[in-house]
């Protein structure tokens, strides 16, 4: 198994998660946040929620990809942007108002990916460790050669 696998499988289901509920659950994203469920805003949520929702499968289907130093780099690339931007906008807004509390585990998740995802960038990729070990392929059946 690819050493990113799960890396790549845990911030698949984080975003898809996020996203499915900001898409189809508008309304109480913003209740949840304390924020007014104006037709603008709710489209705005949508809007995210698709986002992350597209993320999502981008690191599901990307998962079995060798991600490291150059290999994948784009994917590597664009989640670190995503996960820490989005950290410290949140860690800002909690600094900011504290009664957001509830966003904590949130930051939290958000730093972890953020820091694995520096580390998988910044690091040489590690390939899994084969089952068997590759046998070179013999000659073909026919007649031997003279």
């Amino acid at each position: 198994m690819n050493p990113t696998r799960a890396l790549m499988s845990a911030s698949a289901l984080l975003l898809g998660a996020l996203g499915l509920l900001a898409t189809f659950a508008p309304d109480r994203v913003l209740r949840w946040l304390g924020a007014p469920s104006s037709p603008p805003l709710m489209l705005l949520a949508q809007v995210l929620g698709a986002l992350y929702v597209g993320f999502a499968v981008l690191n599901w289907m990307a998962g079995e990809n060798l991600i490291g130093g150059i290999y994948s780099r784009p994917v590597a690339v664009g989640n670190l942007v995503h996960f820490l931007t989005t950290g410290l906008a949140a860690a800002k807004l909690l600094a900011r108002t504290p009664e957001l509390r509830a966003l904590w585990p949130l930051v939290l998740l958000y730093a972890g990916f953020a820091a694995a995802f520096a580390f998988v960038l910044f690091r040489h990729p590690v390939r899994a460790p084969s089952a068997a070990p590759a046998t070179p392929t013999s000659d073909p059946p026919g007649p031997a050669p003279s």
